[in-house]
């Protein structure tokens, strides 16, 4: 499959109203759809393990999206066959106290995968131009030396943060941790859908929170912020994928190509051994083979 066309393409302006949220898949195509999902799986468990044995490079796997977009089911689809020593997921709420003593970067630096690992961001360093972006409010709360007020928060304000973001990745990408940054594209009306569920499944009550309804209020202005993160920070060596998220089946298929395609790039391999272990493996074998003749 070619994953270009959900490439966003770097300082491209983009219209999210514009871009289908919906895979216009046949009720014939799904069950395919399952089956390459599941061989693609196999594939990510089995590159994984050459990931985590070669103790070199590492994967950053960014999740972004409005609230009931799909990440924590693509997390749980995707990741379901992988060895979980070698997997971590980390989800950002409201910065504590200590993490606002640092800049903002400083808490998902603390949470980036050692070599061998991958590790998802389920939400990221990305709310701070996103959410903070909505609220700029928040952004006080960091303490900047010279952003004392909201009326200092500007457009150049703004441009730096995505600079900042860039840079950051680069220096991820450059010290050998590749960096995937997914979009769910989910439509106000499959939100909607969504949201009613959680309320009337008493086993999904947990998922709803009334804070996700008041930030469906700020709708547009989420779709405008998302807009220009993605113009910004969308770059050659890490670029967004925006996942049409109305169908889920879909949206997986799509997330667990990619990062398929991504781990065939990085092309991990067992870690070779020299001749004296390759010596001690074969007087170990004797001996275990002789000791089971007795």
């Amino acid at each position: 499959m070619n994953f270009n066309k959900y490439k966003v393409k770097p300082n491209k302006d983009i219209k999210l109203s514009k871009i289908n949220t919906c895979s216009n898949l046949k009720e014939s195509d799904k069950n395919e759809l399952k089956a390459k999902l599941l061989r693609d799986i196999d594939e990510i468990s089995e590159i994984q393990n050459k990931l985590y044995a070669e103790n070199r490079q590492s994967l950053l796997i960014i999740l972004q999206g409005m609230d009931s977009s799909g990440k924590d089911g693509a997390i749980k689809h995707i990741m379901s066959g992988v060895n979980p020593q070698g997997v971590w997921v980390f989800s950002f709420k409201h910065p504590t106290s200590l993490e606002l003593e640092h800049d903002y970067l400083w808490r998902h630096a603390q949470k980036l995968p050692e070599h061998g690992q991958i590790t998802i961001f389920n939400r990221s360093h990305y709310e701070n131009v996103l959410i903070s972006k909505v609220h700029p409010e928040i952004v006080l709360a960091e303490r900047l030396p010279d952003i004392k007020s909201i009326d200092k928060i500007d457009k150049s304000f703004w441009i730096n943060r995505y600079k900042q973001i860039n840079y950051f990745e680069k220096s991820l990408i450059e010290n050998g941790t590749q960096v995937l940054k997914f979009f769910l594209h989910l439509s106000k009306d499959e939100q909607r859908e969504r949201f009613l569920e959680r309320i009337e499944n008493k086993e999904k009550h947990w998922k709803f929170s009334s804070s996700d309804i008041a930030e469906r209020e700020f709708w547009t202005e989420y779709q405008a912020a998302y807009e220009k993160a993605l113009k910004h920070t969308s770059t050659k060596i890490a670029p967004w994928y925006i996942i049409p998220a109305d169908d889920k089946l879909h949206a997986h298929e799509l997330i667990g190509g990619i990062i398929l395609e991504k781990l065939k790039q990085m092309n991990p391999s067992f870690p070779p051994i020299d001749k004296a272990e390759e010596a001690l493996l074969k007087q170990a074998k004797e001996k275990l083979t002789i000791g089971n003749k007795r």
